[in-house]
């Protein structure tokens, strides 16, 4: 028989059943595996799930809240005057020191009187004299009007010893005032504190002339009280002016040398007009500095509540998370489950937000404050050191006030988006 001779068709038909079974087993073999492997609906579930997540909550409250405005301020002084010379003279003694604290009335400097001494002791004379001819020209009166009345001398010479009395009377007046403007210009010879005060560097020595409301001896400023000048931004206007009505309204600062305190004082100042560039206006406030511990020119925090948010839900600003499209809070449910609730802040600062949402938030509901960023849809929680009764809500909240690059103080709450 050939070797190339075709092959028979019943073997043909036997190979390509045999390739067809082969096909097929694989086909079946593959779906099994297939099958076997895909997750089922309860695994899934698990796996979107998860096991339940530690974290720590706090309840919602609902009280009134303390609103505080934060702002920059510095210190000034309240009152601050430059000593100067208002006679043209040599400075004779200087009873002062450099940084030295001094009572209203104290004696600082001490000019050459000498010149006005004489102008004083000219005065005076000129004053005994008018006042010497004044007495002598009453007794001729007195004469003249008995001889008048005796019919010994005329009408007219009675009007010229009453013009000659008044004349001298008149005279007399101008002398005293004379007299008078002597002593004021002997007493700038003395320069005295206009009020109590801190006496800064003194600018002349003994033997130097001094030139009238020129040249600055010394300056003067109140240390005890002191004030904090700042500024608010316009909108807290309307509730400064009805806190004021109602009262006196604090003014609390800190400071954190040499430790860590808050200082309180009085508002005291509002300014007339709003600074249009920066929205702002300026306030100054009082405060007691018996011990030193405020100095012109320091720089500190301003704290002032004016206002209080009635009914606030207040949580831990912790608890509010940041969606892509707005701002929401895990709600804990039924079985420890979790849910987004969208909110909006009225309020964050100080560790605080004062919040408003939909369905689901009131007082008394749980939210996540720690360990929001490991829970999926469906979470279930445990609690892992919660924050138990919401103690941080019962502080005070306090509005975002200026950055250091607002000196100015400008104040923004933070917005509810």
């Amino acid at each position: 028989m050939s070797s190339n001779a075709t092959p028979s068709p019943v073997l043909s038909a036997r190979r390509r059943a045999v390739a067809v079974g082969a096909v097929g087993l694989l086909l079946v073999a593959g779906g099994g595996w297939w099958f076997g492997s895909r997750p089922d609906a309860t695994t899934t579930a698990v796996r979107t799930a998860g096991p339940p997540v530690s974290v720590a909550t706090a309840l919602v409250k609902q009280q009134d809240l303390p609103v505080t405005v934060i702002a920059n301020g510095s210190v000034v002084a309240l009152q601050a005057v430059d000593i100067r010379a208002q006679v043209s003279s040599v400075i004779q003694s200087i009873h002062i020191a450099e940084g030295q604290t001094v009572n209203k009335g104290d004696l600082l400097f001490t000019l050459d009187a000498r010149t006005e001494e004489a102008n004083l002791r000219k005065a005076e004379a000129q004053v005994a004299k008018s006042r010497s001819d004044l007495a002598n020209a009453e007794r001729n009166l007195v004469r003249q009007r008995e001889l008048f009345q005796q019919k010994f001398i005329s009408q007219s010479a009675l009007d010229t010893a009453i013009n000659q009395a008044d004349v001298l009377k008149g005279q007399l007046s101008v002398d005293e005032a004379a007299a008078e403007a002597s002593r004021v210009a002997r007493s700038f010879t003395e320069i005295r504190a206009p009020f109590a005060g801190r006496t800064g560097a003194i600018s002349v020595r003994g033997g130097s002339l001094v030139q009238p409301n020129t040249q600055a001896l010394v300056t003067i400023s109140q240390i005890d009280p002191i004030g904090v000048s700042f500024a608010l931004p316009e909108r807290e206007l309307p509730h400064v002016q009805r806190a004021i009505a109602k009262g006196s309204l604090p003014v609390a600062i800190e400071l954190s040398a040499p430790q860590k305190q808050t200082l309180t004082g009085t508002l005291t100042f509002i300014e007339s007009t709003v600074d249009s560039a920066s929205g702002t206006i300026a306030m100054k406030a009082a405060f007691a500095n018996r011990e030193r511990l405020l100095w012109p020119g320091m720089f500190v925090n301003v704290a002032l509540t004016a206002r209080t948010l009635p009914g606030a839900l207040v949580v831990p600003v912790q608890a509010v998370q940041s969606g892509p499209e707005r701002k929401f809070v895990y709600v804990v449910g039924e079985g420890n489950k979790v849910a987004m609730v969208p909110v909006e802040v009225e309020l964050n600062q100080a560790g605080l937000a004062a919040i408003k949402g939909a369905g689901g938030i009131a007082a008394g509901v749980r939210v996540v404050v720690e360990g929001a960023q490991n829970i999926r849809k469906d979470s279930t929680i445990t609690e892992g050191g919660a924050v138990r009764g919401g103690k941080p809500a019962e502080k005070s909240a306090t509005v975002a006030g200026a950055s250091d690059a607002s000196p100015a103080g400008k104040v923004t709450p933070v917005p509810g988006k």
